[in-house]
C-alpha cells in the first residue's frame, strides 16, 4: 500500500505541474482572449478526467486491499478458533 501511496502522489504532482505549465503556456502565448479562454477550458476538462480516472483507480485499489485485509482477518479469525476446538478436545 506504501508503494501505491507514493506512485499515486508522483502521478498526482506529475499532472498539476502539466496543468500549470501548460495554463502558463496557454496564457502567455499570443492569441485571442476567447481562443485562449476556450484553450484553458479544454486543458481544464482534460484534468477533471485525468483526476476522476486517479481517484476511481485508487478507490479500487483501495477495496482490493480492504477485501485482502478482510480475508486474511477471517483466516487468522477462523485458524484461532479451529485451534481453541482441538485445545478443548484434548
Amino acid at each position: 500500500m506504501e508503494t501505491s501511496n507514493k506512485t499515486g502522489r508522483i502521478i498526482g504532482t506529475l499532472l498539476i505541474g502539466a496543468a500549470i505549465g501548460g495554463t502558463l503556456g496557454i496564457l502567455f502565448a499570443p492569441d485571442k482572449g476567447s481562443r485562449t479562454r476556450r484553450r484553458i477550458l479544454s486543458k481544464g476538462e482534460d484534468l477533471s478526467d485525468d483526476l476522476k480516472d486517479k481517484f476511481n483507480d485508487f478507490l479500487e485499489e483501495t477495496k482490493k486491499e480492504m477485501v485482502s485485509a478482510k480475508n486474511k482477518a477471517n483466516d487468522f479469525m477462523n485458524d484461532g478458533i479451529s485451534k481453541v476446538e482441538k485445545l478443548k478436545a484434548s
